[in-house]
């Protein structure tokens, strides 16, 4: 039988900068969280590097966040990450669990997610939700299953991960599809797709403007607004999410942010004449990789029916080829009730890589 392991469970020290003298413990998380994908998903396609992961913690504008390490001398064998919404009305918090395969079972997880809640519970957060990732992992099975209120995806009972999440009294509330796409596959088409629909597009009333890393100024307030729509018109299953509130100055912190992390973004969206953002979608290229991140893609309400998102999603596809040529892969996430934008990776050639699975509880 396993044992429980002599911890010190404690924040991560964050330096000001990459190269300063106590960087040592930013470096060890960096080497964690890269054993922990790997063990994920078979690679590190899906790692932050140190840039990253110290921009991502300095970046408290609009959210607050808090990073707790288990820890065995100065080796880290277990990582918490937290998020929550720097708003008077917010009421949620969003934990992110890490253990190095060589010791789980051992109570590294348990004592994190302690962690977890004792911080909802001073910050006056009361309902929390932790994330857990599973690579190769089908849309079907034969075995015992959870599903969540929304889609039709199952996840295996027998999962160490839910086992772990029900045992503590939490509930499968999402289950989100993880997909990645061959832009070598997809661009020739992707090619010819676009020029058709950019036609239809123009004749309906919408301009595709793309950019780089910052937007236009005088696009920003209505890319704000779209923005500010992410967390309200997105499927949410049976999950408790809470509204961001965008304005101009979130937008231009978030770009900040993203220099910071040493991420190249693409954004293409499509705009009306009387300059709103109808939809939008963002690619993020890290630093010195071969793939590139999904980020949001949205169509607002009153812009559905026009193949907005499709149409955006293919423009970026586009960019991303003839600005960054070395990207061979695109990854990107889904719930599994998203059937409409589903549909649209489909249709470009997205292929299955595993699931993600969304729990939560009120504490």
């Amino acid at each position: 039988m396993s044992t429980e392991l002599e911890l010190d469970i404690r924040p991560i020290r964050f330096p000001d900068r990459l190269d300063a003298p106590d960087a040592a413990e930013l470096h060890e998380y960096e080497r964690h969280a890269r054993v922990v994908d790997i063990a994920t998903w078979g690679n590190d396609d899906l790692s932050y590097s140190a840039a990253e992961l110290l921009a991502l913690h300095h970046d408290r504008a609009f959210r607050d966040r808090v990073e707790i390490g288990a820890w065995m001398g100065d080796r880290l064998v277990g990582s918490l990450s937290m998020i929550w919404e720097r708003a008077d009305e917010a009421t949620t918090a969003e934990a992110s669990l890490g253990v190095d395969p060589a010791y789980r079972r051992r109570g590294v997880g348990s004592r994190l997610l302690e962690a977890a809640e004792a911080t909802a519970r001073q910050i006056g957060h009361p309902v929390i939700s932790f994330w857990s990732d599973h690579g190769g992992l089908g849309l079907d099975t034969e075995d015992e299953a959870l599903f969540a209120p929304e889609g039709a995806a199952g996840l295996p009972l027998a999962l160490p991960a839910a086992r772990f999440a029900v045992a503590r009294g939490y509930a499968l509330m999402q289950v989100e599809r993880v997909s990645a796409l061959s832009v070598d596959d997809a661009i020739d088409a992707g090619r010819r797709e676009l020029r058709a629909r950019a036609d239809r597009a123009a004749s309906e009333g919408y301009e595709i403007v793309s950019w780089e890393n910052r937007a236009p100024d005088e696009l920003v307030d209505a890319y704000a607004r779209a923005r500010g729509r992410m967390t309200v018109d997105v499927p949410a299953g049976g999950l408790t999410l809470e509204e961001e509130h965008w304005n101009a100055d979130r937008v231009r912190a978030d770009e900040a942010q993203r220099e910071a992390a040493r991420r190249r973004s693409l954004v293409a969206a499509a705009v009306t004449a009387e300059g709103a953002v109808a939809a939008y979608t963002e690619l993020e290229l890290p630093e010195a990789r071969r793939i590139a991140y999904q980020a949001d893609t949205l169509v607002v309400g009153p812009h559905r029916g026009h193949g907005l998102g499709m149409l955006v999603k293919l423009a970026n596809l586009v960019r991303l080829a003839d600005t960054a040529p070395e990207r061979s892969d695109i990854y990107t996430w889904n719930a599994d009730e998203n059937a409409h934008m589903l549909a649209i990776n489909l249709a470009m050639g997205f292929e299955l890589r595993g699931l993600g699975a969304a729990w939560q509880r009120p504490i």
